[in-house]
């Protein structure tokens, strides 16, 4: 399992109906990408939710990097870099996953919280402690499911969850979830990922 996530940072005035319209558009195209656990199609807006900003900020779990890079090198990608700008992608390696209870309902709010990875830690006590709190959150009333993924090169964590209501039982930067595509969420391997 392969997580990845980009944030276009807007103006503050920005009409995020831009966005919203361009989800309902496009966001379809993604409802049968091969190697795809799932895309959230994410929007923070400025003073909502206690965001400082406008943010478009998409989140993917993969099941495969072939469809990850099919997505990235193959076409799908290039129609955002051309309207926005190319931004960075984040990638992080899975840690864990799991299902919430309320697995079937449709997302309303996600929550990403990212952590840094300190210096001396018992990194298998630490993912291990990242393992329990994913299904923790999974085990919360109202989550759709949790996942935990870690990147490397910045040793940091990020904990990704959707919630069906919206006030969700995690802390970290709150989005509203404007589409999901999820053709491979049914694969996506369950709790630990080592």
């Amino acid at each position: 399992m392969h997580a990845m996530q980009y944030e276009l940072t807007l103006p503050a005035d920005y009409d995020t109906d831009v966005i919203r319209d361009r989800v309902s558009r496009i966001g379809h195209l993604l409802d049968d990408w091969e190697g795809l656990g799932f895309k959230t199609y994410l929007l923070r807006e400025r003073g909502v939710d206690g965001s400082p900003v406008n943010q478009y900020a998409p989140f993917y779990l993969w099941n495969s990097v072939e469809g990850m890079n099919s997505f990235l090198w193959g076409g799908a990608f290039q129609g955002l870099s051309n309207d926005f700008g190319r931004p960075s992608v984040r990638q992080w390696t899975g840690v864990a996953y799991e299902e919430g209870g309320a697995a079937r309902a449709p997302a309303r709010v996600a929550v990403r919280q990212r952590q840094p990875v300190p210096d001396g830690v018992d990194l298998a006590a630490l993912m291990d402690d990242a393992v329990r709190e994913t299904g923790r959150l999974a085990g919360e009333d109202g989550a759709v499911l949790a996942a935990t993924a870690v990147d490397t090169g910045r040793w940091e964590l990020v904990r990704f969850s959707l919630w069906e209501h919206d006030t969700p039982k995690a802390e970290g930067d709150v989005f509203r979830v404007l589409h999901m595509s999820a053709p491979g969420r049914d694969r996506l391997p369950r709790g630990r990922q080592w």
